[in-house]
């Protein structure tokens, strides 16, 4: 038996942790989702070009993007057994976003995340779910007025 396996018995007689099935679990389960969550709509309650794109009350977007998140990494199946198949794309057609769109609003789930240090190599997992994920909700041409453009700066957005 390899003594550097995680089954294999320490000098103590006491067991190591079994290793995390998932990034849900070795992010340590709902804690990191729902400051992850909570960072993201910071961000967008103070983002002039995505704000009008949610509703008044940001409450339902945050906890259906919590449930979705777990789920997605590894977490209770609680998004599908109340909402059924997430359906991303269908669930933001009606909502116009174009490349700028996606642009701004990965920028913010990218800042979020990076606050969060989620430890390697989970953090380019996550990059690359959250940028590939944006990229096919993208539904419309060029809707951003010029002033708007510019995707939002690293730390930006409401705290």
């Amino acid at each position: 038996m390899e003594a550097d396996a995680p089954w294999a018995a320490s000098g103590s007689g006491a067991r190591p942790a079994p290793a995390p099935k998932n990034i849900y679990e070795a992010l340590g389960g709902d804690r990191f989702f729902r400051d992850l969550v909570e960072r993201f709509y910071a961000r967008i309650e103070g983002d002039p070009v995505l704000r009008p794109l949610f509703p008044p009350s940001l409450e339902g977007g945050k906890e259906r993007q919590f449930l979705f998140l777990t789920q997605f990494f590894g977490g209770p199946a609680r998004y599908s057994a109340l909402h059924g198949h997430p359906r991303l794309r269908a669930r933001h057609l009606p909502f116009p976003i174009s490349q700028a769109e996606r642009d701004r609003w990965l920028g913010h789930m990218l800042a979020s995340l990076e606050e969060l240090v989620p430890p390697e190599p989970i953090a380019p997992e996550m990059r690359a779910y959250f940028a590939n994920t944006s990229q096919f909700l993208i539904n419309r041409e060029g809707l951003l007025r010029p002033e708007f453009l510019e995707p939002p700066q690293k730390g930006g957005g409401a705290r």
